[in-house]
């Protein structure tokens, strides 16, 4: 143990030495002597003192305080997978700041650290209330923290959206930067880190826990006092640590499972080891991201390197941990609806009452207005409406194809990274070759969505496609993806500002050819998978059936799985990413009872079109005379129902 510490410390000061000759010109020996207080003179010097060191000090603080909050997590709830960022609390610590950045700047100096507190133990608490205390361990917990990343992020890009003079500076900080301008945020952060010193009691109280709750108590422990004070503690470092560097993921959830991978037995062990490591791993991913800053115009933030290094790792983790036991399967509750021609009455009364509303009915200057709209407002109108309807019809077959070829109901193109991969493919083209979105778009969006969707079910073989596998290593992917397009948007040109829009799932500025274009190609490849529809259904009771009745399973498989891709990519091409309508509508769908496939292909698309038509409407009208996306509308209400749905699953 004394020798695993040895080399670790050994490790990071080898990690320091390499990092502070990294575009540095000031000589070691030198160095040596601004460290013992002489006096810079230089320009380099000044650099070097003002600007290097407190990096690396900051580097090492926030590499430390991520290991150990990271390390309890993961030995107070016995689960593998759970960090900050896993549990919700980074996007809600991170939705707070941005809000008080924007409507109470004269708060931020001095209350920051406990609006992002707030943030992050309200984004706890909306957690553990969908998963419920006795679920932290499972998957349960790691569905309710995606759902409310996914939920807070979309307030969060519909704040920025509508206040983009702030975007390049929060994306930055959003993108977790610990470049420093002086030893301010150093001299900040110290003081507010004293809750560290709960820590020194940690190992002994989290020793007794592995006994479990009641053998705990029954040594004299008050267990649910010290989890409150561990958490409260954990969410105020992390809260102050998104404050001073912004978010970086992937650090405290990893080096606790590299720790244990290399041996840490013991609950103190573990602490100590994963803090070591987490600063040499922060330490080198920003020395990395230093060493690459030379080589392009922009800077590289440390949670671009972070992400390219912690993603590949997580999969990694997830592949190797997850046994037969941990696999646990989601089933939505039994629908007590028979599809009939009431049902479907219905449904068509609601897609005429909503058309007719999306045409007629806005405000302006005067109110609510309800009116035919004339010739050019028409000319408008129209164009976003289809647009609208058919991402929604395209999204949620898209859901549909996926939820039963792979057996998985939590499968849809967002939560698999099917969207983030085209959402990749089409920002880094546009961004870094100068390609238009509207030029080979939804080319460039297949071949993104193709891409990610073979290495999920090259990953997700090995467990047989299992929720748990699928989902969590679609949220590493999706993670990563949203990682690099954000340092995309770092740049602030007029072109981000519009890819900006683009990724908030918005119909605004769609042409009449594009949505005339996007509407034949849905109902194209829509036709094509309901004809199908015996396809899904064969395969969906088995492939030792579907071969029994001379299906050609493996051709099936791949020619449904390209269409449900090529939907993604149209939709994803045209208007952004939009999330949930693949997951939600195929649900409802089968809650109003759709039993066969061709039934939920219809109703869900039914359903989708809908949702997008009202999201759409909603978005135009709710906050005039700004407006928001039709996506991050639909996230919001998707999000929300999501939601509700592991609620209800959970009281059931």
């Amino acid at each position: 143990m004394i020798q695993r510490y040895c080399f670790s410390l050994l490790l990071l000061l080898v990690a320091v030495f390499v990092y502070l000759q990294i575009g540095v010109d000031v000589a070691p020996q030198k160095q040596w002597r601004l460290l013992l207080g002489l006096e810079s003179t230089s320009f380099s010097e000044i650099e070097f003192t003002y600007a290097r060191l407190p990096r690396l000090v900051m580097a090492i603080l926030v590499g430390l305080v991520m290991g150990l909050v990271g390390s309890l997590i993961q030995q107070i709830t016995k689960n593998p997978i759970l960090s900050p960022m896993t549990l919700g609390v980074s996007s809600g610590a991170w939705l707070a700041l941005v809000i008080v950045n924007i409507w109470l700047p004269n708060l931020v100096a001095d209350y920051s650290a406990g609006f992002a507190m707030l943030g992050a133990m309200f984004a706890m608490g909306l957690v553990i209330l969908i998963s419920g205390v006795r679920n932290l361990s499972g998957l349960p917990v790691v569905l309710a923290g995606m759902a409310v990343s996914i939920l807070f992020g979309a307030l969060t890009s519909a704040v920025i959206l509508t206040h983009d003079q702030y975007a390049r500076y929060l994306f930055i900080w959003g993108a977790g930067d610990l470049a420093q301008n002086g030893w301010d945020w150093v001299q900040w952060l110290l003081p507010k880190l004293i809750p560290l010193l709960v820590f020194v009691m940690a190992p002994r109280v989290l020793s007794l826990m592995r006994l479990g709750h009641e053998g705990a108590a029954a040594r004299g422990l008050n267990v649910t006092a010290y989890i409150l004070i561990f958490f409260v503690s954990g969410l105020w470092l992390e809260s102050v640590v998104i404050t001073a560097v912004g978010i970086i993921g992937f650090i405290g959830l990893l080096t606790p499972n590299i720790a244990r991978r290399l041996g840490a037995r013991t609950s103190g062990d573990e602490l100590i080891y994963s803090a070591l490591l987490a600063a040499i791993l922060l330490v080198t991913t920003d020395g990395l991201s230093i060493f690459l800053s030379q080589f392009v115009s922009d800077l590289i933030p440390t949670g671009i390197t972070t992400a390219l290094l912690g993603a590949p790792a997580l999969i990694w983790f997830i592949q190797r941990q997850f046994k037969a036991q941990d696999q646990v399967f989601f089933r939505l509750p039994a629908s007590a609806f028979k599809l009939n021609t009431k049902i479907w009455s219905l449904m068509f009364f609601v897609l005429l009452v909503s058309l007719v509303i999306s045409i007629t009915v806005y405000r302006n200057e005067l109110g609510w207005q309800f009116h035919w709209p004339n010739e050019f407002s028409w000319s408008l109108r129209w164009p976003r409406v289809l647009t609208a309807f058919v991402a929604g019809v395209g999204m949620a077959a898209a859901g549909v194809v996926l939820q039963r070829l792979i057996h998985n109901p939590l499968a849809s193109p967002d939560l698999l990274g099917m969207s983030a991969g085209a959402i990749l493919a089409l920002v880094l083209t546009t961004t870094f070759f100068g390609t238009s979105l509207n030029h080979f778009g939804p080319v460039v969006a297949f071949v993104g969505s193709l891409l990610t969707l073979g290495i999920l079910l090259v990953l997700g073989r090995r467990h047989q496609f299992a929720p748990s596998t699928v989902i969590l290593t679609g949220i590493a992917l999706a993670a990563l993806i949203e990682t690099l397009v954000q340092f995309a948007l770092i740049k602030g040109t007029e072109d981000t500002y519009a890819i900006l829009r683009w990724l908030s799932g918005s119909t605004y500025r769609v042409e009449p050819i594009e949505a005339l274009t996007l509407m034949v190609s849905v109902s194209i490849i829509f036709s094509i998978i309901v004809l199908s529809s015996r396809w899904i259904t064969l395969i969906s009771a088995g492939r030792g059936v579907a071969l029994a009745r001379g299906l050609n399973v493996n051709r099936s498989f791949v020619l449904l799985l390209m269409a449900s891709a090529l939907l993604c990519a149209l939709v994803t091409a045209l208007m952004g990413p939009i999330a949930f309508v693949g997951l939600i509508a195929p649900h409802m769908a089968s809650l109003m009872g759709a039993r066969s496939a061709q039934q939920q292909l219809l109703l869900g698309a039914l359903l989708g079109g809908v949702l997008m038509l009202c999201s759409d409407w909603l978005g135009q009208q709710l906050i005039y005379p700004s407006q928001m996306a039709a996506g991050t509308v639909v996230a919001l209400l998707g999000g929300t129902y999501f939601i509700l749905l592991l609620l209800r699953g959970r009281m059931r």
